[in-house]
């Protein structure tokens, strides 16, 4: 059972009492409502007080919006709520997770490529004094998996990189820094993600390391962040064979992902680990829960098998229902059903009761959202977290002087690409640079406006601005080319006739896809205060400082070559 005197909730007497009287005075419904915490998807506060009156949530997350709707949307369910509310954001990146106004900081991968945990302690004051400030008490996050596979799509730049002991002491900063400012994180994702090349939005990924491998890692990160109180752990929708069979003493013969393993949850979380806090679900309307067994059984089996909340639903009253259904027919038991509720209410007496007074954010709710200092912070971050992976034929710093004519192209599919090369080409264009936009050639025009001395003589650099944002329900975060056939439109046959170089503001394994250009930086994120700063590195104002906290090589020998020219080494043009 859980222990409310214990880390993490270290209750008081009279605070365990609210517990158990909440518990007692709620209805059965009440009870089995408690357990859900849906997405919103209007912050309209006639919505929302109809939302409140009628169902009894745990809690609540918000997606980002303006910041006025978001601290009235907080504020209209405050007033209204019968019961505390968990209102949470992922608040992984900066205030931005919470208020389009907030401050975009940056990518944990870029955080990680500081070098510096103290980066990381301010991510997390940022988010925590601009998501409470709103209104906010819960974030999902900070995310500790590792990145071990580069063909992973979705750990990729949200993590602190491939190497166990960054993950731990930025992740351990970062929670500090979070819950100073009055702000409960969440870990995320037992048993870890980042070793399976899928996204668990779209299958049930599977974590295959051994058990002596997975302790020596994600392990040894999750004991110790247990260890300094960690208050709630998210469960991913992967499968782990290992420690299922470590459990049961016999070969694995399922995919089953965590969020239902009891298992997983109850015998190795709980038990082995010794964790005794709230722990929730991911996103349930993933496939990676979805196709695991029908929904009717894994809404309340997810509760029954260890969980204590539910993140989201596919249908709201069809989950409500499938909860309360399972729980008259004994998928759920009375004994999981109060235990659940006793995490819940047990992390909310300890952070979200008695806070009238708390701090002063609440006297001027929009102070901190997007300042000075924190826009300070997140030039900073920039300036020590961009990445120099190589320069082999010495082509920077670049100058108008030399390059004057760029070909400036930007490769994904994303609403944010008119942003950012709109960004890029007005400091370029302020610099001195002749910029011309890429634009995909037809198969009219391929054949006769792609000569290569015509092209030679058109421009002195190709500047290519890789913008693959790490999304969810993408197979893949790789380039896709624009190309009519091998040697067309943007493909970067022209190497050794241009001056090429590349720029990743995403995905920091690009070079696998191009590792013909000598001229790679990793930016690992789009913030404006990003942009700024590879430009000016670029101009040789600024040394690139960032030390990768992944192989940005993907361990492939053709990335690390010093240098592609291959014809006979000669030196001179045919």
């Amino acid at each position: 059972m859980i222990n409310l005197k214990a880390a993490p909730y270290k209750l008081k007497d009279n605070q365990i009492k609210w517990v158990e009287d909440t518990i007692k005075r709620m209805t059965e419904d009440e009870k089995i409502e408690q357990l859900f915490c849906p997405l919103l998807y209007s912050n309209d506060p006639n919505y929302l007080k109809m939302m409140v009156n009628q169902y009894n949530f745990g809690g609540l997350m918000f997606r980002p919006s303006q910041s006025d709707e978001l601290k009235l949307a907080t504020d209209t369910i405050n007033e209204n709520a019968k019961i505390p509310m968990l209102l949470a954001a992922n608040l992984e990146d900066g205030g931005s997770g919470a208020a389009f106004e907030g401050t975009y900081v940056g990518r944990q991968m870029l955080i990680g490529a500081t070098d510096k945990p103290v980066h990381a302690y301010e991510l997390g004051r940022v988010c925590g004094s601009e998501g409470r400030a709103l209104g906010l008490n819960w974030s999902f996050s900070p995310i500790v998996d590792i990145d071990m596979n580069f063909m992973n799509p979705i750990t990729n730049v949200r993590t602190y990189g491939s190497d166990k002991d960054k993950v731990l002491s930025m992740a351990s900063e970062y929670i500090k820094g979070l819950t100073e400012h009055g702000v409960i994180p969440t870990v995320k994702h037992f048993p870890g993600d980042g070793v399976d090349g899928r996204d668990q939005h779209l299958v049930t990924s599977v974590n295959s390391l051994s058990l002596e491998e997975w302790e020596a890692s994600f392990g040894e990160v999750y004991r110790q962040l247990i260890a300094e109180g960690a208050e709630t752990i998210m469960v991913g929708h992967i499968a782990m064979p290992a420690m299922e069979e470590h459990i049961d003493g016999k070969p694995c013969q399922k995919v089953i992902p965590a969020s239902v393993s009891k298992n997983i949850l109850m015998g190795y979380l709980r038990k082995e680990m010794g964790f005794n806090g709230l722990i929730i679900t991911d996103a349930s309307p993933m496939v990676g829960l979805m196709s695991s067994t029908q929904r009717s059984q894994a809404v309340p089996m997810a509760i029954e098998n260890g969980c204590d909340m539910f993140l989201f639903t596919k249908d709201l009253e069809e989950d409500i229902q499938y909860m309360k259904e399972g729980y008259k027919k004994g998928f759920l038991s009375k004994e999981r059903l109060e235990e659940a509720l006793t995490s819940i209410l047990g992390l909310k007496a300890a952070r979200l009761l008695d806070r009238d007074n708390v701090d002063e954010i609440t006297r001027d709710p929009f102070a901190l959202v997007g300042c000075k200092d924190h826009q300070n912070i997140a030039k900073q971050v920039a300036d020590d977290g961009i990445t120099l992976v190589k320069d082999v034929n010495g082509l920077l710093p670049i100058g108008p002087d030399k390059y004057k004519r760029v070909l400036l192209q930007i490769l994904g599919d994303f609403d944010s690409n008119d942003r950012v090369y709109t960004h890029f080409e007005r400091l370029l264009t302020q610099e001195g640079f002749q910029v011309t936009k890429y634009v995909p050639e037809t198969m009219e025009t391929i054949f006769t406006d792609t000569k290569v001395e015509e092209f030679k003589g058109k421009y002195d650099l190709v500047f290519y601005i890789g913008n693959i944002e790490n999304s969810s329900n993408k197979t893949t975060a790789r380039i896709n080319w624009h190309t009519l056939f091998g040697a067309g439109n943007n493909l970067p046959w022209f190497v050794h006739e241009v001056p090429t170089l590349f720029v990743s503001v995403g995905n920091p394994y690009h070079l696998y896809d191009v590792p013909m250009i000598g001229t790679f930086i990793n930016a690992y994120c789009h913030a404006p205060s990003v942009i700024d700063a590879v430009v000016e590195k670029l101009l040789g104002r600024s040394e690139f400082k960032g030390v990768s906290p992944v192989d940005p090589f993907c361990g492939q020998w053709d990335t690390k070559l010093k240098s592609w020219h291959t014809i006979g080494d000669c030196d001179e043009d045919i």
